[in-house]
């Protein structure tokens, strides 16, 4: 039996909806040359009817552990790979049929050691994780931070790509959770390898089901920068403290309106315009005036949940 060219490495955690969405995605690909690997993170709730369900159209290992985060579970994942390349995607992620197509086609015409994809919503999503997958990957957001953009790209594990070799030579996943997939961008990048965007090798991207597990995932996505750059001095941008600055400028108005009245209406006044500025965005993108409204909170929660988060890590 040949070996695959792609590994899909998968870990989860009480996920069995997520990961039915998944492999039925994978199902549906141009190119079947790859292997899925599924590693189970001490889950109370299992996928292994799941795994059962999808085990005869697709090509798939599946394994149990107990729990110790994503990082070390992907690291596991990838000691069981077969393929010549580990892909790592998210278990509320779905691929578009084009995927390993767009891939392929990519790695033909200019070879890559490592290589990740943007993330959007999708019109089968909810409105709100519709509205929540836009403020993540929108340029006026933070999805800006995230590097949509060859030069400063950091690929994402939620849609990531390594050779065997970078594994070889770089290791897989120091962080446990919390920025371990872009302390392993950063890694990779110092030890020299070509890490490339691929636009069309995009997913679909889920997300939280509430504003209440978005702001604890953003929340993490904040405390996780601070980690980085205390690993890797020079990691802090100053665009990484916008949403610090987003939630400061925030507290400040109602201060501001009793002490200088005059700065706190232009402080209003700009939050304003850059929220409807988002939205606007938003309807031109998803063409939904309900989404476009829910990206106002989204935004919200996404920005105070990042900021919190930064700055209480920094601080702590």
């Amino acid at each position: 039996m040949s070996l695959p060219t792609y590994s899909v490495i998968v870990p989860l955690f009480n996920r069995p909806q997520e990961l039915t969405e998944l492999l039925e995605s994978l199902t549906r690909q141009t190119i079947q040359d790859f292997e899925v690997v599924i590693i189970e993170d001490g889950s109370s709730v299992t996928s292994e009817s799941v795994f059962e369900k999808f085990s005869k159209d697709l090509s798939i290992q599946y394994f149990f552990k107990p729990n110790s985060g994503p990082g070390p579970s992907r690291n596991f994942g990838f000691e069981k790979a077969r393929g010549k390349y580990f892909v790592m995607v998210d278990s509320d992620c779905i691929l578009p049929p084009h995927y390993f197509e767009a891939v392929d086609r990519f790695l033909k015409n200019e070879m890559a050691d490592a290589w990740g994809g943007p993330d959007r919503g999708m019109k089968d999503f909810t409105p709100l994780q519709q509205a929540m997958a836009f403020t993540m990957s929108a340029t006026l957001t933070t999805g800006g931070i995230r590097g949509g953009r060859q030069r400063a790209f950091q690929p994402r594990s939620f849609n990531m790509g390594i050779s065997r070799d970078v594994y070889k030579k770089v290791g897989g996943f120091q962080f446990d959770r919390f920025a371990e997939d872009i302390e392993l961008s950063i890694r990779i990048k110092k030890a020299g390898f070509k890490t490339l965007l691929i636009p069309d090798a995009f997913v679909y991207h889920k997300r939280r089901t509430s504003l209440t597990q978005f702001f604890n995932q953003v929340s993490n996505f904040g405390k996780g920068r601070i980690l980085v750059g205390r690993k890797h001095p020079g990691e802090v941008r100053p665009a990484h403290w916008f949403p610090s600055f987003f939630l400061i400028g925030l507290i400040s108005i109602p201060i501001c309106s009793y002490f200088i009245p005059a700065t706190a209406i232009v402080m209003l006044v700009s939050y304003i315009i850059y929220l409807l500025l988002v939205a606007a965005d938003c309807l031109r993108v998803t063409k939904s005036f309900y989404v476009a409204l829910l990206s106002i909170p989204s935004l919200f929660v996404q920005m105070i949940g990042y900021g919190s988060g930064f700055l209480k890590e920094l601080l702590g």
